[in-house]
């Protein structure tokens, strides 16, 4: 067992918030070479344990050197800083697998949408992140390359299926990451290994190249140690994309400005803070419950106001509406990887029909083979109005449920998982107990909406997150709550 969420990094630069980093850069206190070189070297240190990375970029070295040369250029927010990014988002000349066989050689000619703005902002990739293949899992132990391991104690999961961005971010191998929220996918992971994750408000960010598992529900979202830096990342990658015909022309965009008086804020005067009762009942494990109290009361402290609402339909009905949509879009999407156009073909076809019954068989994982089945039943004719149709129904019931609390509060609080990172291979098998790990954030999917999971406290050493969930497009909302109750807990 090793922790190193709490073990000091050996380069004190690597222990600095993206912010921080920036500023130095910005100052000629430091290099980008320096930067990069510390977080490849806590990348080449750190990954026998954790396996947070598929590919680690030494070449990103060059970049910095490059970068150093031209100058640092303050206009761009990002200049010169090592970041990573999930490997379902995919890079032009980088190996992009999606955590899956099927894809083990692709190497994309494009960028996604977000990797060029992160680009186009001065950022350097170190690397690619381990996931659940497809982004399909609760723990990254679902990847084609091998489990990803918690910093915290890496005989645990890390959460998924950012699992790797999570890990990443956590010990120190970066300052930040982007990754994707399908049904808790960066919340959950950044709640069990103790750092910050934001999955914006659907639309706001566009999904042009990110590998699609759920169409409706994939969001991409940053993983940081900080909340502030998760506002620097999204005030990147957010904003209006003609090439995504789900983004939003109306997403707001998070400016500088935004983000001092957000940093600038010290107490919650004035906020109304909604707790959802469901959240808090059956299932949740003591010791979160504890930090969920203890953090319920700080907010209470800084001045805010807690009220009592209700979600009647946002915990078990939302479980089964979501894996029936999710899995629904999963068998559309993934029908193009058939050994046929591009991604793994089997040697062994006998015929065309042989060739794409091996091709799926031998290069999905057995989870996505599950989740592709189901799915194709759900859509099947005679059962897409027993499923599919009653899912899409409740998943309105739920926005309606959110959208009826968020008038009577301005944000609500919530724990972000049941329970604390649990052992490697202990649920993996048990497929609806691993569905059940999602039941206090597929309903935020389901429903569109953004939120915020920050580290709250620990319960048997380790870490316990919550999360903050606001109105459409009103990520300032949680970012400016989720800043003073970080900020409070320092």
């Amino acid at each position: 067992m090793s922790d190193y969420t709490l073990a000091s990094p050996s380069d004190a630069l690597l222990q600095l918030s993206l912010r921080n980093a920036r500023e130095r850069l910005r100052n000629r206190e430091n290099t980008s070479e320096e930067l990069v070189s510390a977080c490849l070297s806590r990348i080449h240190a750190t990954e026998p344990d954790l396996n947070a990375l598929i590919t680690v970029r030494d070449e990103a070295l060059e970049e910095a050197r490059q970068i150093d040369k031209s100058g640092i250029d303050a206009k761009k927010p990002l200049h010169g800083i090592p970041v990573t990014v999930k490997d379902a988002i995919v890079t032009s000349g980088i190996r992009t697998t999606a955590g899956s066989r099927i894809l083990q050689n692709f190497i994309p000619f494009y960028d996604a949408e977000v990797v060029r703005r992160l680009r186009e902002a001065g950022a350097i990739i170190v690397g690619k992140n381990n996931m659940d293949e497809f982004a399909m899992g609760s723990s990254t132990e679902n990847s084609s390359y091998g489990p990803a391991h918690n910093p915290a104690n890496t005989e645990c999961v890390p959460g998924g299926s950012s699992g790797g961005s999570a890990a990443s971010v956590a010990a120190f191998q970066c300052y930040a990451s982007l990754g994707t929220d399908t049904g808790g996918s960066i919340r959950q992971p950044a709640a069990l290994c103790g750092c910050v994750g934001l999955k914006p408000t659907y639309g706001s960010v566009s999904r042009y190249g990110v590998i699609a598992y759920g169409s409706s529900l994939d969001q991409v979202g940053p993983l940081t140690r900080t909340v502030d830096d998760a506002g620097i990342m999204l005030s990147v990658i957010a904003g209006h994309d003609a090439k995504d015909s789900t983004s939003s022309p109306s997403a707001p965009v998070v400016t500088e400005d935004d983000l001092s008086v957000i940093a600038s804020r010290t107490d919650l005067n004035g906020v109304k803070i909604g707790i959802p009762r469901e959240f808090l009942s059956e299932g949740l494990d003591e010791g979160v419950a504890a930090v969920c109290r203890e953090t319920e009361l700080h907010a209470r402290d800084l001045g805010a106001e807690i009220r009592e609402v209700s979600l009647p339909h946002a915990t078990r009905e939302a479980i089964a509406a979501y894996y029936v949509i999710a899995m629904a879009e999963a068998s559309s999407n993934l029908s193009r990887f058939d050994g046929v156009r591009y991604g793994y073909r089997t040697e062994a076809a006998e015929d065309i029909d042989d060739l794409y019954t091996r091709s799926r068989t031998e290069g999905f994982g057995k989870e996505v083979q599950r989740r592709i089945l189901l799915g194709t039943y759900v859509l099947s004719a005679g059962y897409y109005d027993a499923y599919y149709r009653k899912a899409a129904q409740v998943r309105r019931l739920i926005r309606e449920d959110y959208l009826a609390a968020l008038e009577q509060c301005d944000v609500l609080l919530a724990p972000v998982s049941p329970v604390t990172a649990w052992k490697l291979g202990s649920i993996v098998e048990d497929p609806l107990k691993m569905y059940l790990m999602d039941i206090f954030t597929v309903s935020l999917n389901l429903s569109g909406l953004p939120g915020l999971s920050f580290p709250a406290g620990r319960a048997g050493g380790m870490p316990v997150g919550m999360q903050l969930i606001g109105r459409p497009f009103q990520e300032k909302d949680i970012l400016s709550v989720g800043h003073v109750l970080e900020t409070c807990r320092r």
